[in-house]
């Protein structure tokens, strides 16, 4: 249908966003920088971090040759860590396979960590102006509803019936306007076709809309079949020394909060005192409780109890490593922190 997309881009052209920072200027690195941090992510929390990353790392080949650790500190709280890790290995395998540069190949892009279908087609759209679609979000609800789609969009068959229209539509975009037309996608399900109290009233699409004809607006997409969170307890240790320098574990660099800083933690108390008797001569049982954390993963609801001691002694031979360092208060700003526990710290300074 010609009209979806002529009408978009006029819409667009009016309402669409036009002074997004990596809108200006738009090039490869900005582009896919921005697509990846945007990844479950609203555009309003994006904007400071995206404009601190590209300040510390302004093109790809300043991102390739940072540490693992300036740039986690770049991305911790926006969640989702692996973006961060996928990101920087894309950067490292851009320098040694395509002469530092994003490659313009939809194959060479996908072949990239944490560059999938969708987002290889905004990088291509938007900084190449090439004709590929995109699927994210924001675009599956508009299509569901436009077209009156219903089952789950994260299912196979019904993806697939996405993508098809999605591509169909290409057809009709004028020269020189699929970045725009890509962009208008993205700000048309995010700020009009709203998941929740979308408005109908104003959308240009609505006379050709199956789901405004049929009164189906609110049930589609079709929502996810519900899960039921399991839930987790696990002990963590806030120490501080003498100088009031406070402990860090450095996470594996795979599964949760993977290559951050965070307090040590264990599964279970006993396994916190083992922990604790192998590495700090003091008092265990002294600890005060500070107040229960809860923080929800994608897959498990986490209730985490710090305990926090002060003046804490390492044992013989305990010092900093690879995985296990003291800090100083002055430090933390400059490391990868999980959002939760750099919030524990800033309410409880160290002494």
């Amino acid at each position: 249908m010609p009209e979806f997309s002529s009408q978009l881009l006029t819409w667009f052209d009016q309402h669409g966003r036009h002074d997004l920072p990596w809108q200006h200027p738009r090039s490869p690195y900005r582009v896919w920088l921005s697509e990846i941090m945007l990844q479950q992510t609203q555009v309003a929390t994006v904007i400071p971090y995206f404009q601190r990353f590209v300040q510390s790392f302004p093109v790809l080949a300043d991102l390739a040759a940072a540490d693992n650790d300036a740039v986690m500190a770049h991305w911790a709280g926006l969640g989702y860590y692996a973006r961060a890790r996928n990101l920087h290995a894309a950067a490292r395998q851009c320098v040694e396979r395509h002469d530092g540069e994003l490659p313009r190949d939809f194959d060479a892009l996908l072949a990239l960590p944490g560059i999938g279908r969708s987002t290889a087609g905004a990088i291509l759209s938007q900084a190449w102006n090439d004709p590929f679609p995109i699927l994210d979000g924001n675009v599956k609800r508009v299509l569901t509803r436009f077209h009156g789609i219903a089952g789950f969009p994260g299912q196979p068959a019904i993806e697939k019936q996405l993508w098809a229209l999605a591509a169909q539509q290409l057809d009709h975009v004028p020269a020189g306007r699929m970045a725009d037309y890509t962009q208008a996608q993205m700000d048309f399900g995010a700020t009009l076709c709203t998941r929740s109290k979308p408005a109908c009233i104003l959308c240009p699409l609505q006379d050709n809309c199956v789901a405004h004809a049929q009164g189906l607006v609110d049930s589609l997409p079709t929502p996810r079949p519900s899960k039921i969170l399991p839930e987790r307890e696990a002990t963590a240790l806030l120490l501080e020394d003498a100088q009031g320098h406070i402990l860090l574990h450095k996470r594996p660099p795979t599964g949760i909060w993977a290559s951050l800083w965070t307090l040590p933690q264990a599964d279970t108390d006993s396994a916190m005192r083992e922990w604790f008797a192998g590495n700090i001569s003091g008092d265990y049982d002294s600890a005060s409780e500070l107040p229960l954390i809860v923080h929800t993963f994608s897959h498990y609801r986490l209730h985490l109890q710090p305990l926090h001691l002060r003046k804490a002694v390492p044992a013989a031979r305990v010092g900093d490593n690879a995985d296990l360092r003291w800090f100083s208060p002055a430090e933390l700003a400059d490391i990868g922190l999980p959002a939760p526990i750099r919030k524990l710290l800033e309410r409880h300074p160290a002494h």
